[in-house]
């Protein structure tokens, strides 16, 4: 299996575009074709590990991880996924619940699948790793989590000052001597910027090794995908129906990772994003122009992106707007309907959900009836409403329990370096933590 840059030029192998994080040119590395497959492939696979090992196997075929695959996937799936039903009449839903992960959100399968991979690949004491991460709010913590005390790996984390909640911000700057976090005074879209900027930098990376885990990343895609392989095909068997699916997003990453598990023919049916108001994506569709633009705040705040890195390799792969909107469906949700999500949520499911995912139930409310009601449908839960404590609770008039997990990383201790928006300084942070 090659890997080729967006943006065209020479093929790397599976372990440099994981190393690599992003392509010499500046471009994201996406598969030079998709390996294909039929449900029937997976019938021997009954546990998200075992569907992995099929589906990821032709991605690793020359790569010098291929006898570590089992127990890599091992690693990234150590935690239950399950699909809940919900009580809807007239159809079948179910909330596909990613947040049961040591850090309670999606981020976790991810940033897990990385750390295995670069650890065995390049976990030299000697000459670090350093990794890169923009986050705006759960994909820092995940990666730290993921990589903390690791030998031979640093991470550097950027995140916009002010524009996480609480919990959030804890989650990004309670972490061991190998993770530095910076407090960058601006929105996320500079803290991505900053990331390409350094990684493209020739003295910086002189002075470091440099790689993302950001979903810039391939190795955040693949094993994504495989949560949406396993949900679909255990639909499938017990249904025979292809369970449509809702996803929030924000940098197009988790959308993207569902997208290639129904290019690579598992049984997904229709695919809806759900956004923010950040508007990007919507109106890339509606007006065939892609116009990136400044990320605004809002409730969802993961999703706070202005500038969707992974559109780049959608359009790459599936192709321009004017093809995705007849495979894929955009809703923009805004905070008024975020609010009343979660209240409608808690009424009718019993439960809390967060901002993220109240993106995804709010828009399968608004879905054309016809189109609901002639498919079954998987809306996913993105992270544990308990890390969005003080919007969540006073909506629905309950305290929402800590899981364990995150109740012990809330009773660390923390730390962050703040810093403006520019490159200088990122790289003076780096020297005087890590030197």
């Amino acid at each position: 299996m090659r890997f080729v840059s967006t943006r065209g030029g020479e093929t790397a192998s599976l372990d440099r575009a994981l190393v690599n994080g992003i392509a010499p040119d500046g471009g994201l590395y996406v598969p030079v074709q998709l390996p294909t497959f039929d449900p029937a492939d997976f019938d021997r696979a009954g546990t998200i590990p075992q569907v992995a090992q099929v589906l990821l196997r032709p991605f690793f075929t020359d790569s010098a991880l291929v006898e570590d695959l089992e127990p890599v996937l091992a690693e990234t799936f150590s935690f239950p996924i399950p699909a809940t039903a919900l009580p809807e009449a007239g159809g079948h839903a179910s909330l596909l619940e990613l947040y049961h992960g040591p850090t309670a959100a999606f981020k976790d399968v991810g940033a897990g699948f990385l750390a295995a991979c670069l650890t065995r690949l390049e976990g030299d004491e000697t000459a670090p790793l350093t990794i890169l991460v923009a986050t705006s709010g759960d994909t820092g913590g995940a990666v730290a989590a993921a990589f903390n005390e690791r030998p031979g790996m640093r991470v550097v984390v950027l995140f916009p000052e002010g524009r996480v909640s609480a919990r959030q911000a804890h989650q990004l700057t309670c972490w061991s001597d190998n993770v530095l976090s910076l407090s960058v005074a601006g929105a996320f879209d500079d803290c991505q910027a900053l990331v390409k900027a350094a990684m493209a930098d020739s003295a910086l990376a002189g002075r470091f090794r440099f790689s993302s885990a950001n979903s810039i990343n391939i190795g955040r895609l693949l094993p994504q995908s495989t949560y949406y392989a396993d949900a679909s095909l255990r639909h499938f068997r017990e249904t025979g129906n292809k369970p449509g699916f809702i996803i929030p997003t924000g940098n197009l990453g988790n959308a993207l990772a569902c997208i290639m598990a129904r290019e690579m023919g598992l049984p997904i049916g229709p695919i809806v994003l759900a956004t923010n108001a950040n508007r990007t994506i919507p109106e890339y569709f509606e007006t065939l122009e892609w116009i990136p633009r400044a990320s605004v705040q809002t409730l969802a705040s993961a999703m706070d992106v202005g500038d969707p890195s992974n559109m780049e390799r959608l359009r790459t792969i599936i192709g321009d707007a004017d093809v995705l909107r007849d495979c894929l469906g955009v809703l923009s949700v805004d905070d008024d309907a975020i609010r009343e999500g979660i209240k409608q949520d808690f009424t009718d499911f019993g439960f809390a959900t967060c901002p993220h995912t109240a993106t995804a139930t709010h828009t399968w409310r608004q879905l054309d009836p016809e189109l609901r009601s002639a498919h079954d449908w998987m809306l996913v839960a993105t992270a544990h409403p308990a890390k969005f404590e003080t919007i969540v609770e006073p909506l629905i008039g309950e305290t929402v329990p800590l899981p364990a997990e995150l109740a012990e990383i809330l009773s660390r201790p923390s730390r962050a370096v703040s810093i403006g928006p520019d490159l200088d300084a990122v790289a003076a942070a780096m020297d005087e933590h890590f030197h």
